[in-house]
């Protein structure tokens, strides 16, 4: 079986092109290879199938074998596999998702590749019941919140069609983030789960963000991440709507339009390896 290992700024996951090759077990498949000691090394797995109302469609499995709706980075790395491997021969292209369908504009370098990828997220969701969480509020903004029996934070949720729990705080390198990010992913309130961004406002268009990821742990980025943390940063009046978001792995640049209401994706793509199982 053929892969290919791409990261979205550090975001990595092992992708397979589904119109050739097949997998019986995509979670036992991503929790065998995601291992970077004994498998290929990766924060998960990424399907790139074929769609019947899309361009194309993917499936995403995170390092822990759970199946997650969609990811925004890997989002931008299948727009990439599809057009410099000539499964598309367009620069505008649908991707069906579990989150919905998602709009994507390539942009290529002088050699005629893919250097960069614009997502059209869509709308985010702020309704507490949609994202989900069982907190009774319409809309979680700036809630404070106990989790750990001693520490509170204040946490806005949001969904890119992913929950997402935003936290504000400064000196994000300082966090002990494995144990606190577990505790907050894994919480009651949460009946899916949570991703988790911890934000440190830079300026009212740059932020730095550490994430941990659902099923996954902290990784280096987060393409929905970075679009919630977007989102939220302008609800609790800490950001214009574009704004650029520093993570461990580069840089994402994010647009909430407020004509349309969508949330626009735009970062770099790459191509790390080819292999064969």
């Amino acid at each position: 079986m053929k892969f290919t290992k791409m990261h979205g700024i550090g975001n990595d996951y092992i992708y397979v092109n589904n119109f050739d090759e097949e997998i019986e077990n995509p979670s036992d498949f991503a929790i065998k290879y995601s291992d970077r000691h004994k498998g290929i090394g990766s924060d998960g797995l990424v399907l790139i199938l074929p769609s019947t109302y899309c361009d194309f469609r993917m499936r995403m499995f995170n390092a822990d074998g759970s199946e997650s709706e969609m990811c925004g980075n890997a989002s931008r790395c299948i727009g990439k596999y599809v057009y410099d491997k000539g499964l598309a021969n367009k620069t505008e292209l649908t991707l069906e998702t579990l989150a919905g369908i998602k709009k994507l504009k390539l942009f290529l370098n002088d050699d005629k590749q893919v250097e960069s990828v614009t997502v059209d997220m869509g709308e985010p969701i702020l309704e507490a019941s949609r994202i989900p969480t069982t907190l009774q509020q319409h809309e979680i903004i700036n809630e404070s919140i106990t989790f750990d029996e001693s520490t509170k934070y204040h946490i806005t949720c949001v969904s890119m069609g992913n929950p997402h729990t935003i936290i504000f705080t400064k000196n994000i390198h300082e966090l002990n983030l494995p144990k606190i990010g577990s505790i907050i992913e894994n919480a009651n309130i949460f009946p899916r789960r949570t991703n988790v961004e911890f934000i440190e406002i830079i300026s009212t268009e740059r932020m730095k963000m550490r994430v941990w990821e659902r099923g996954s742990g902290e990784t280096l980025a987060c393409g929905t991440g970075a679009c919630a943390a977007s989102v939220a940063a302008v609800l609790n009046g800490h950001s214009s709507r574009k704004n650029t978001i520093e993570l461990l792995g580069g840089e994402l640049v994010i647009e909430w339009n407020a004509f349309d209401n969508h949330v626009y994706l735009n970062g770099g793509a790459t191509t790390v390896f080819e292999g064969e199982i």
